[in-house]
């Protein structure tokens, strides 16, 4: 059987006992947390590995850690690509890169206000808004076709190396993942790769029941795809950014949340919209591409700005943020774009 018809059966098992009315609403509430779940087990697990092959934790934190908490995300976007909802993917990819700042980032703040006076840190805010304006610009031609994710994907490959001569080499960090212990090793490789392969199995499921359930309360309500991948969807797919962001705030990481949100908005940019278009071409609604994208470009670039003036995400940019935030969403759902 695919993994389609499993889901198949798995829902007419679930509708034999619960009301068809709900059915939507279970599909969402277990979409989501199986892709909280399946992002946390995919994390333990590839670090696991990782420490066992003796891999840098360098190397693990620029790619195992960031890319696997934007996991969720890349299942949704592919999952919502082949079903033909590009509003949906593209949506997804947007709405989550607003979250991680206004939303995550506001959180983190609050909790403990993040320093932000590496180089790193400037470094790669201004390459997120870099790539974030390149987005813009494909929106505005209303497509991503696969020759640009092919480009998109070579475009984060060299960020991901040049990031590495960067800190391994002209500097001689090896820094380790936020919230990792600094063993040598965590468990047996077998482990491991039975922690990966739940991960996985979690993550493409729970992709798909969320995507199944969205869509159809966006049809029931009359609301676009689109507003619901820029909300409800988003910010479910960011709940692993948010356990990173909560624990390094409670260690007084500030700076290592800052990193691991600003990595995981280049990565969705790049590497998600890329591995997505290679797969299949995204269709850019001219709504979104007027005003959600610009919105993304412009809370990218206020974080630029406070990192570079600032050098500090304080209470006051917290609350700022979660303000900003909470007007977009009012925003969302009584504008035009609301509807389908």
């Amino acid at each position: 059987m695919t993994g389609g018809a499993d889901m198949d059966a798995i829902i007419n098992f679930i509708a034999a006992y619960i009301d068809a009315a709900w059915l939507d609403y279970v599909l969402i509430i277990g979409g989501l947390g199986l892709l909280f779940v399946g992002g946390e087990s995919l994390i333990r697990g590839a670090v696991a590995l990782a420490l066992n092959l003796r891999l840098s934790r360098l190397v693990i934190g620029l790619t195992v850690v960031g890319v696997g908490t934007s996991a969720p995300e890349l299942m949704v976007s592919v999952q919502s690509a082949l079903k033909g909802s590009p509003d949906l993917a593209v949506g997804n990819v947007v709405g989550s890169n607003i979250a991680n700042i206004l939303l995550i980032m506001g959180i983190g703040a609050l909790l403990s206000p993040m320093v932000a006076r590496g180089l790193s840190l400037k470094r790669d805010a201004l390459i997120m808004c870099a790539v974030t304006a390149g987005l813009l610009w494909l929106g505005l031609q209303g497509v991503v076709t696969r020759d640009h994710g092919w480009i998109m994907l070579g475009i984060f490959a060299v960020y991901l190396m040049g990031v590495y001569v960067w800190e391994k080499v002209l500097t001689g960090k090896d820094t380790a993942p936020a919230g990792e212990p600094d063993s040598e090793r965590q468990g047996s490789p077998l482990v491991a790769l039975i922690w990966v392969a739940v991960g996985l199995l979690m993550l493409v499921s729970g992709a798909d029941a969320l995507v199944r359930g969205a869509e159809n309360v966006a049809r029931g309500f009359g609301i676009s795809e689109a507003v619901i991948g820029l909300t409800l969807v988003a910010v479910g797919t960011s709940l692993p950014e948010l356990t990173v962001t909560i624990i390094a705030a409670f260690r007084r990481q500030g700076e290592v949340s800052l990193g691991n949100l600003i990595g995981s908005n280049i990565f969705n940019i790049l590497g998600i919209l890329g591995v997505t278009a290679c797969i299949a071409p995204l269709r850019i609604a001219p709504q979104m591409a007027q005003t959600d994208m610009p919105v993304a470009l412009g809370v990218a670039a206020l974080v630029l700005l406070i990192i570079l003036f600032a050098q500090k995400v304080g209470r006051l940019s917290g609350l700022l943020f979660l303000g900003l935030y909470a007007a977009y969403m009012a925003w969302l759902f009584v504008g035009p774009q609301s509807l389908p």
